[in-house]
């Protein structure tokens, strides 16, 4: 039997990070108000609004994770995702819920509650754009179910400030679950 070898990508760019953001700081009040005001436009699907945070440049990603032994636990993540979107992908995406009668998966639309915690900035060499960590824990209920299901995962971004706020240019999803406890996945993180 021959073993198989995943190819690995680090999703954290912790080599990225310079000083960290005071909390409390106005920096750190930005990030933070940022976040929340993004959280209220995914759970109000106010996506075409949403879109306005996102850089050009975009990269979203959500990397699947891979059940690994302690010694290779900076493995735990490969190179194949649930996403793997740029700026052009994820319109498309926002034009197919918002304006079209093909996108099952969310008609009738979940109802979603994005709670953001655990948020730290970090400068950059860049001025003006900022690493930031935070934890998401996401609860959503379709249609007549009686119960939740739950997401949690850790979210890595690079935010950029510009004449009109922040802009997200790169967000990095490690979703703590192997195995995806909800099916169709047709929502924003």
């Amino acid at each position: 039997m021959s073993a198989v070898t995943t190819a690995s990508i680090t999703y954290t760019r912790k080599d990225q990070r310079r000083d960290e953001v005071a909390y409390g700081s106005p920096v750190h009040n930005a990030v933070m108000g940022f976040l929340i005001r993004e959280a209220r436009l995914l759970d109000h699907r106010e996506l075409a609004e949403w879109a306005n945070l996102l850089a050009e440049d975009l990269e979203y990603k959500a990397p699947v994770r891979i059940t690994r032994r302690v010694q290779q636990w900076d493995q735990e993540f490969g190179t194949m995702g649930h996403f793997d979107d740029d700026y052009n992908s994820i319109q498309m995406r926002i034009t197919r819920l918002t304006t079209t009668n093909n996108a099952w998966s969310e008609d009738p639309a979940s109802r979603v509650r994005r709670f953001i915690t655990n948020v730290s900035v970090w400068e950059t060499d860049i001025p003006d754009e900022y690493e930031v960590s935070s934890y998401l824990l996401l609860t959503r209920n379709r249609a007549e179910a009686k119960d939740y299901k739950q997401l949690s995962a850790e979210r890595n971004d690079r935010l950029r400030m510009t004449a009109d706020g922040f802009k997200i240019a790169r967000r990095s999803i490690m979703i703590d679950q192997v195995v995806l406890g909800m099916p169709n996945f047709a929502i924003f993180l």
